[in-house]
């Protein structure tokens, strides 16, 4: 494997230009989740961080199946900016929060069964429910900015502005974090206090983003009414990232399972899954960076349709994410233990959480195959192959490696997650190799 400093290629250049944005974006999500883990993991009650963990969950599911509103856009506006087509670029964005505003409205007016949906089927303590559901009942308010936030997110990802998400996000999400210490540390608000800074900080990230959009739209692109479109231009839109709604609920359902088994296993398991998954979170986050970085540049090759740009991205973005994975795995192994401390003092989650980190030294390496070859799917808007390994992973690999390691209790569950995400990256990277061989990645 090539030092990974040794002598830099253009294509290196560009995408780390691209990429450290999006990596100082990305790693302040988990950063919140750690504020959050941290400010109710040092109260009396575990109840407090199992009801966070559970509905936040809750809310990762159902803002996340709509996760096609970013990567899809993403996808879409990388391969309008590589052909230069002004008006395909602002067009996409104005349907997309359109159809954002939209869903997010409506998932307001059927919160409610939603809500109570989601917890019956987690199943955790009568406790953490009632805690949970108070917090959910605030969060859904944010759901229109959350989803126009992807949009506008994912649009300043594919026309290669990654500095405005990073924008974005950290200023939203520092001022989540300072919400958070002043509604529960002082104020004594408690898991509701966590889910009032989430809202307000959303809004204010959304804001951002519209002002950033605003001026980078396309110079003499007018607002006109043929930007708004068809209802058929609506439905093409949803007919091309329903790959990617059935990939991504799919992925969630693993995650809402996994946390729903801790769950059975007692609120100190539970407690215990929450502090790691934030770490997961940190690592996914991270090599993310690389994968959005991939997402556009991919995307600008395949609009240009330029085999060989697209060959060194994808080796370029390979390569630089497995360094990264190797550093996640040091970091981890050596200083899981302090990381742990820093998230609870309450004794009993901390011993659980420590018996179950060996498992986050495998994760970095067994992902991020998955993660970097999602970037090239999304960039190449190949949704449907996304989507197929997905399911090939959760139903053929997973739950049957789950079902047979129901006697190892969380370990079961654990290495049953580590086997999924080999399994994406293995199913990808077929699929990879034979479109590469066949040229595939550019014909329909």
């Amino acid at each position: 494997m090539m030092w990974p400093f040794r002598s830099l290629s253009a294509t290196d250049h560009r995408l780390w230009m691209l990429a450290w944005p999006l990596m100082l974006t990305n790693l302040t999500v988990p950063l919140l989740g750690l504020v959050d883990t941290a400010v109710l993991g040092h109260l009396d009650s575990p109840e407090y961080l199992g009801a966070v963990a559970v509905g936040a969950n809750l809310f990762t599911i159902l803002y996340w199946t709509f996760g096609f509103m970013r990567m899809g856009t993403t996808g879409l506006a990388a391969q309008a900016f590589g052909r230069r087509d002004h008006f395909g670029q602002t067009a996409l964005l104005v349907r997309s929060l359109l159809l954002a505003v939209f869903i997010g409205v409506l998932l307001i007016g059927f919160h409610q069964p939603l809500i109570r949906t989601g917890l019956a089927l987690m199943q955790p303590s009568a406790e953490v429910t009632a805690l949970a559901a108070e917090y959910a009942a605030i969060r859904i308010w944010s759901a229109p900015a959350v989803l126009c936030q992807y949009t506008l997110v994912g649009w300043l990802i594919g026309t290669q502005f990654p500095r405005g998400p990073m924008l974005m996000l950290i200023v939203a999400n520092c001022l989540n974090i300072v919400l958070d210490v002043l509604f529960v540390t002082l104020l004594g608000w408690n898991s509701w206090g966590v889910a009032v800074a989430t809202v307000i900080a959303e809004y204010a990230a959304t804001l951002i983003g519209f002002w950033l959009v605003w001026q980078r739209l396309p110079a003499g692109q007018r607002f006109s009414r043929a930007l708004l479109g068809r209802i058929a231009d609506y439905r093409e839109l949803l007919r091309v990232n329903r790959y990617i709604m059935v990939r991504t609920i799919t992925l969630l359902l693993v995650l809402a399972f996994f946390t729903a088994q801790g769950a059975r296993q007692g609120d100190i398991t539970l407690a215990a899954n929450a502090v790691l998954l934030t770490f997961l979170l940190m690592i996914s986050n991270g090599l993310d960076g690389f994968a959005n970085a991939a997402e556009a540049m991919v995307g600008e090759a395949v609009g240009q349709h330029n085999p060989e740009g697209f060959m060194a991205v994808c080796r370029t973005a390979a390569r630089w994410s497995l360094w990264g994975a190797l550093l996640f795995t040091l970091v981890f192994f050596i200083g899981g233990p302090a990381l742990v401390g820093l998230l609870t003092s309450i004794e009993e989650v901390k011993a659980t959480a420590l018996a179950y980190l060996p498992w986050l030294w495998t994760l970095p390496l067994a992902a991020v195959g998955g993660f970097v070859l999602d970037g090239i799917f999304i960039g190449a808007t190949r949704t449907r192959e996304m989507q197929n390994t997905m399911l090939f992973s959760a139903l053929v690999v997973f739950l049957p490696s789950w079902w047979l390691t129901t006697g190892w209790g969380n370990h079961g569950l654990w290495f049953s997650l580590v086997f999924l995400m080999l399994a994406r990256a293995a199913s990808m990277g077929w699929l990879f190799v034979r479109y590469t061989r066949q040229n595939g990645w550019f014909t329909e």
